[in-house]
């Protein structure tokens, strides 16, 4: 199945004066108060501008950071990366391959045994969806993910 998962207008005219901050202006929301940070529940996050499936909740943990965190992408294609030298530092940006809107940062502090990378993530970049709600919004391909892990991580299915 092919989608095409750009930036419209309209798009854009649906975000809150807070989403349309973080992704189209390069803005971070605050740590811990923000809509995703502690979501324990079994789902995937799409891109909040284009729909464009972003992360899993099997790749989603706990870093302590109080923004939503994960360990890989759904696919390394879904996501690109380039330098970030604001605020006088030098991150690694991660914007979505489809809308290029801004997401968070990449940072090599993560869990060693997933390969070391925390994919540090606004909650206002993205949408999430419930793996109950996967087929009716146009998701059902990521039904098995999660149909293959719900005993080994503890998730409903």
């Amino acid at each position: 199945m092919s989608h095409d998962y750009r930036k419209t207008p309209e798009a854009l005219n649906r975000l809150t004066p807070g989403q349309y901050h973080v992704t189209q202006e390069d803005g971070t929301e605050p740590a811990f108060r923000n809509k995703y940070w502690d979501n324990h529940e079994a789902g995937i996050y799409v891109d909040v501008v284009s729909g464009q499936p972003l992360f899993s909740s099997i790749d989603k943990y706990d870093s302590g950071t109080g923004w939503p965190s994960f360990t890989k992408p759904i696919a390394a294609d879904e996501v690109r990366t380039r330098t970030d030298r604001s605020s006088w530092m030098v991150r690694t940006e991660v914007r979505s391959a489809g809308a290029d809107s801004h997401l968070g940062h990449l940072f090599d502090d993560g869990p060693a045994e997933s390969g070391g990378q925390r994919y540090c993530m606004n909650s206002a970049a993205l949408r999430f969806v419930p793996v109950a709600d996967l087929e009716a919004e146009g998701y059902g391909e990521y039904r098995s993910l999660f149909d293959t892990t719900a005993d080994s991580k503890g998730l409903a299915s």
